[in-house]
């Protein structure tokens, strides 16, 4: 039996929440995914949550793993790493953007009110375009645009193509330019 013989068998005993799948994927995948974590998380404390989390994650969304679209490994590894970074991201220790307050030689010094009042608009604006967005649509413009999460990490963990994301984004992103023009381009 080969690999992805195996990963089809052990998810789909984990999809029935057969006796003894998750021992099994646990013995399984549990280096895998300490091997994922520990790098991006140093105390090990916060590597035993995450991996708690991690497989938690997996267990209850097995049903989205495709086969036909990549290796069991692969899919677990996404949905470790984004577990990893996601805890990073609570505790606010996940590398962020230097404010540009400090530097105001960088800032554009002609930025007055009516400026910020158009930008805080178009702020508000697009808030409310992603919020008219669909439950699933808002999912990957957020993990694209705001976690920056890669294509590829969506695709493995959402059990799609790279292209099929791709796709999907570039329709979002017209859709979304399509209404913020309406209201700023008339």
């Amino acid at each position: 039996m080969g690999r992805r013989d195996e990963d089809r068998r052990l998810a789909s005993r984990m999809a029935r929440r057969a006796a003894g799948a998750l021992e099994e994927f646990q013995t399984a995948y549990t280096p895998l995914l300490r091997y994922i974590i520990a790098p991006i998380l140093h105390d090990q404390r916060d590597q035993e949550e995450c991996l708690a989390d991690a497989i938690h994650r997996a267990w209850v969304s097995i049903e989205r793993f495709n086969p036909n679209r990549g290796s069991l490994a692969a899919w677990l590894a996404a949905i470790a790493r984004n577990a990893a970074l996601n805890r990073l991201r609570e505790q606010g220790r996940y590398p962020q953007w230097e404010p540009l307050d400090d530097h105001p030689h960088l800032s554009d010094p002609a930025q007055g009110p009516e400026e910020v009042l158009l930008t805080a608009e178009l702020a508000q604006a697009l808030r409310r375009a992603v919020d008219g967005l669909s439950p699933w649509d808002r999912n990957l413009f957020l993990r694209k645009y705001y976690y920056y999460q890669s294509t590829a990490q969506m695709a493995a963990e959402l059990g799609l193509t790279v292209r099929g994301v791709e796709g999907r984004l570039y329709r979002i992103r017209k859709r979304l330019q399509k209404e913020l023009r309406g209201d700023w381009h008339d």
